[in-house]
């Protein structure tokens, strides 16, 4: 079963929630695919034993045989290469890498080059099999590292992914194809209004989902009018607590000093794997 953690909002307790459901499992894989700020290291601790490069193709023009047709530039969605009089200019930033340009000139003036964006890690924490992406700092398409750390999904083991929050298209990626999503927010007008707009997000994609209610005690009742209201299951509550956080703040998964929450964890898991029929 492929499960993924997800959130409206970043700070709600996504990363503690996907860490915990790890270390409460047997037989897991744990990918994070918050590429532009992974963050379950801190809490897992993996040895990496394997790191590899992300590259992306971008235009190369040869200005020699380019006649200036503006083939290319029109072809292009994302304004990644243009053409003026006697120059092309691209721009490997904006750039998608589907080598529309290439095949669209008439002249076969441009080639593609290899541009890296980022990195792919994997490793072990214990029996715990560990991926993670790291995008380089300034790059703005997160989507290619992603799809990268999930081309390593293990079918064999559980599959716990750990989204970036929101609800973009980095979000869809990394969500997409999973057989359940745990969202973890946070009883505030901020948490629920963020959990508004994930819920719609999985609707139009069809994923299946249940609540997690993170610092449960702060705030209003607001969350669970409305997953009453929608019919949506809060699957657990993990309240406000001061050694939570303690634990957090230096690097300590709270399941691995609270051994009595990991009983919950696998008690949310048995109850999500009959419900999805796996």
């Amino acid at each position: 079963m492929i499960l993924s953690v997800a959130s409206g909002k970043g700070g709600t307790g996504k990363t503690t929630v996907a860490v915990g459901m790890a270390l409460s499992l047997e037989n897991v894989q744990l990918l994070d695919c918050d590429v532009e700020e992974p963050n379950v290291h801190i809490l897992l601790h993996p040895e990496i034993n394997e790191t590899r490069a992300v590259n992306v193709p971008v235009p190369v023009v040869d200005e020699k045989l380019c006649d200036y047709c503006g083939k290319c530039s029109e072809f292009c969605e994302y304004n990644a290469i243009v053409v003026m009089p006697n120059k092309v200019m691209t721009f490997p930033a904006l750039c998608h890498g589907c080598g529309g340009c290439s095949i669209i000139c008439p002249k076969s003036a441009i080639t593609e080059e290899k541009r890296e964006i980022g990195l792919v890690k994997k490793g072990f924490a214990g029996n715990i099999e560990f991926a993670c992406g790291e995008l380089k700092i300034g790059e703005p398409m997160a989507d290619p590292i992603i799809k990268q750390v999930k081309s390593e999904i293990n079918d064999k083991k559980t599959v716990i992914i750990d989204a970036p929050p929101g609800t973009s298209c980095p979000v869809i990626t990394s969500v997409y194809g999973s057989d359940c999503c745990l969202l973890v927010t946070e009883p505030t007008p901020f948490g629920l209004h963020d959990l508004k707009l994930t819920i719609e997000m999985l609707r139009e994609i069809k994923i299946p989902f249940g609540v997690i209610v993170n610092r449960a005690g702060i705030g209003d009742r607001k969350v669970y009018g409305y997953c009453e209201e929608e019919g949506i299951p809060i699957l657990l509550e993990i309240p406000f607590s001061r050694r939570v956080a303690e634990l957090y703040s230096r690097g300590i998964p709270f399941v691995n000093e609270m051994p009595e929450w990991k009983r919950e964890f696998l008690s949310i898991f048995n109850s999500v794997e009959k419900q999805v029929g796996k």
